[in-house]
């Protein structure tokens, strides 16, 4: 006898587990079925992982490297791979159990399932031989590595997000195809523990949806960590000889042949629609396999929603939390809500890291109706990063001529990520620059470099003292 509930679930990640809060605190009888590893790509494999190894990488480069003058280390400087990885699976292991594991726990109104579901017709699901009637819907099955169409690829033992994290000893040398945030990540981590790293890139400079000048610099400092960058890469080949990987490639008009013990792919995500049998549902996806949806996270079935990265761009831990509370609440207790993305901020986890909200100064300059302006400031003009011997990067702020409203912030920081929520504000209320100025900042922090960005649009911030407006 099929069972039924009023919500069925379709994942087990950020968007999953932020619709299943919702069905229990909206008192629905629902169900979750997940065929992965329950806290998803992030907690798992991404976000939570990655950013340890991060963490841990640039410390020992950090000090290894360029400790403060005055200091010294005399008794030497080492990296036990085996041991950063251990504490890295204690970590997630801890964090799966206590705010996955627990928490669903916790959910008296929600039912587990494991396996792989598919839909049988619009209001039914099956798992193996069992079925399951719902009223509504959520998928949130989340996105898997893309893996181009390069000759040789799939003969060679090439790694993903998942294997990099899992290794259990450091490679001598590794290739990295992907320029973009994850790619530039694992180059980082994996320079800074001691691996030689190449980055292959096919635009014309890493992370091109950023300003130039973050770009730019951000591929200054990484060279000057040691990781070679290769833009206007196309990859012709990919093979292995004698246990080596090697890649050809053209490179500015000629052609190059790179050689690494590993092959890190990070050539973007696909959605995992491929097993959901959504025809069956009559559910349509997009040209990058995502499940189109509306603001509301309605899909082109009335009763059939779908949040995170399975829905496409941008695939965001905190836009997937918020289009599965979304979902939920718009498909059982139908509020209307709607995603908006305007003020959305992102963010690349290298040292020095990308923080930005809003469009860049070429978009804004494309789209707006008002003509726009855009100032940058280096962070040397800033006392903190100079008291702490760290100025690399930069703020640029994007506003409009006339109403100084501000549209975009723009951080290369070793705190961007933290810096950025005064801009992401600053966007979402319609802030101006004036109303940056009028906002008093500690002395010295690195958030100040917003506000003498702010202030770089009236004044000569070379000629102020440290405090001045």
């Amino acid at each position: 006898m099929t069972q039924r509930y009023d919500l069925i679930i379709l994942g087990g990640g950020a968007a999953a587990f932020s619709a299943a809060i919702r069905a229990d605190r909206n008192g629905a009888k629902a169900l979750m079925i997940d065929g992965g590893t329950i806290g998803g790509t992030c907690v798992n494999v991404g976000c939570v992982p990655s950013k340890r190894h991060l963490a841990v990488g640039d410390q020992y480069f950090r000090i290894a490297n360029g400790p403060f003058k005055g200091l010294s280390l005399e008794d030497g400087w080492s990296a036990d791979f085996p041991a950063i990885v251990r504490t890295k699976d204690r970590l997630i292991a801890s964090l799966r159990k206590g705010k996955y594991e627990d928490v669903l726990a916790a959910l008296k109104g929600v039912e587990y399932v494991r396996g792989m579901a598919s839909f049988v017709s619009p209001r039914e699901v099956k798992v193996g031989k069992k079925r399951y009637e719902g009223e509504k819907f959520v998928i949130a099955t989340g996105s898997s590595p893309t893996i181009p169409p390069i000759p040789g690829i799939r003969e060679v033992d090439l790694l993903t997000n998942v294997e990099a994290l899992s290794l259990k000893d450091r490679p001598g040398s590794m290739i990295v195809l992907g320029g973009r945030a994850l790619g530039l990540e694992f180059a980082q981590m994996y320079q800074h523990l001691g691996t030689q790293v190449i980055v292959l890139q096919r635009s014309a400079r890493i992370v091109p949806e950023e300003e130039p000048e973050v770009s730019e610099y951000l591929r200054r400092y990484l060279e000057e960590d040691g990781v070679e960058i290769y833009t206007g890469v196309d990859v012709a080949s990919v093979e292995r000889k004698k246990g080596r990987k090697v890649v050809a490639a053209k490179v500015g008009g000629g052609r190059r042949t790179f050689e690494a013990d590993e092959l890190l792919l990070a050539t973007g995500r696909t959605p995992n629609t491929e097993t959901l049998n959504l025809p069956a549902a009559g559910v349509s996806v997009k040209g990058d396999k995502g499940v189109k949806v509306d603001a509301q996270m309605r899909t082109t079935v009335p009763h059939i929603f779908a949040g995170g990265d399975v829905k496409g761009k941008p695939m965001l831990e905190t836009t997937a939390a918020k289009e599965g509370y979304i979902a939920a609440e718009n498909a059982l207790a139908k509020r209307g809500l709607t995603m908006d993305y305007r003020a959305v901020p992102h963010a690349v986890f290298t040292n020095p890291a990308v923080a930005s909200v809003g469009p860049t100064d070429a978009e804004a300059n494309a789209t707006q109706r008002v003509r726009c302006a855009c100032n940058t400031v280096l962070l040397d003009k800033v006392p903190k990063p100079l008291i702490v011997d760290d100025p690399r990067g930069l703020v640029k702020i994007v506003a409009e001529a006339k109403s100084h409203k501000v549209l975009g912030v723009h951080i290369l920081a070793s705190l961007a990520p933290e810096m950025i929520h005064e801009g992401v504000l600053a966007v979402k209320h319609g802030l101006t620059l004036e109303d940056l100025l009028d906002t008093v900042h500690v002395f010295p922090t690195y958030s100040e470099a917003i506000k003498i960005a702010a202030l770089s649009f009236f004044e000569d911030v070379d000629k102020l003292t440290c405090c001045a407006l």
